[in-house]
C-alpha cells in the first residue's frame, strides 16, 4: 500500500502498482468481465504518452493482458512564445486538433499560424511514430476500453488534450491512470473521462520527480523494446 510519502522505486514498480487498482475495474486474464458501462472487446488498450509513461503502461498492459501502443500528443504554442500552450495536436486512427479557442482569440493568433504549426507537428508525430514504432498505424479506439496512462501529472495539460481527443473517437470507456499527481488537476480533469486512477495525490506537490527515488530519462530504445513486447 502506498502512501503520499514513500517515494516508487522507479516507473516499473508504479506501474505495478498501477496495474493492481486497475484490475479490479478492467477485463483481463483472471477476470470475466469489468465493471466499466458499454461493451467492449475483453483486451483493454494502454496509451502511453511518450516517453516517461512507457515503463508505466507496459507492467499494466503485461499484467492485465492488455494492448500496449503510444499515444503522441504535441503542443501547439503562441508563435514566439512556444513555451505557452495554446492547444495539442493528438495522434490517432483520426488526428484531433485541441484548441484554447479563447486565448488565441485573446492573443489574435492568425488561424493560419494555427494550421501552419499543426502540420509541423503532424510530420514530427509521423517521424516518433517511426522511430519508436516501425511505422505501425495508430490502434482505433472506437469501442475499446482505453487506459491513458503517464508517470505523472503536473499541470495537466497534455493529458487533457489526449484525454478529450480520445473521447471523440468514442471509446466504450476512458480511464486515466497516474501514480501521481495534484489534487485539483485531478478534479479539473474529472470530466474529461469515465474514471481517473491515481495512487498518491500529495499536497503541496512539488514534482513528479520528487516521488520516485530513480528518475532517470527514458530512452528511445526503451520505448522501443517496451511496443515490440508489447504489440499485437
Amino acid at each position: 500500500m502506498y502512501d503520499n510519502l514513500t517515494p516508487f522505486r522507479d516507473r516499473q514498480e508504479a506501474g505495478q502498482a498501477l496495474a493492481a487498482a486497475l484490475m479490479p475495474l478492467l477485463p483481463g486474464p483472471a477476470l470475466s468481465a469489468g465493471t466499466l458501462p458499454g461493451q467492449a472487446p475483453a483486451r483493454p488498450l494502454i496509451l502511453a504518452l511518450p516517453r516517461g509513461g512507457v515503463p508505466v503502461a507496459a507492467e499494466i498492459a503485461r499484467a492485465l493482458g492488455g494492448e500496449l501502443d503510444v499515444l503522441y500528443v504535441r503542443k501547439i504554442g503562441m508563435p514566439g512564445h512556444e513555451e505557452y500552450g495554446l492547444g495539442a495536436v493528438v495522434d490517432g486512427a483520426q488526428p484531433r486538433l485541441v484548441l484554447d479557442e479563447a486565448a488565441i482569440r485573446a492573443a489574435g493568433v492568425p488561424r493560419a499560424d494555427i494550421v501552419a504549426q499543426t502540420q509541423r507537428q503532424l510530420t514530427e508525430i509521423a517521424r516518433q511514430r517511426r522511430a519508436y514504432g516501425q511505422g505501425r498505424r495508430p490502434v482505433p479506439v472506437t469501442g475499446r476500453i482505453v487506459v491513458v496512462v503517464d508517470d505523472g501529472i503536473a499541470t495537466g495539460g497534455t493529458m487533457r488534450a489526449a484525454l478529450r481527443a480520445l473521447r471523440a473517437n468514442h471509446p466504450a470507456a476512458l480511464i486515466a491512470a497516474v501514480p501521481v499527481a495534484p489534487p485539483d488537476t485531478l478534479a479539473a480533469l474529472a470530466e474529461e473521462c469515465d474514471r481517473i486512477v491515481c495512487l498518491r495525490q500529495p499536497e503541496p506537490f512539488l514534482a513528479v520527480g520528487a516521488h520516485y527515488r530513480h528518475f532517470d530519462q527514458v530512452s528511445d530504445d526503451t520505448v522501443r523494446d517496451a511496443l515490440a513486447q508489447g504489440a499485437p
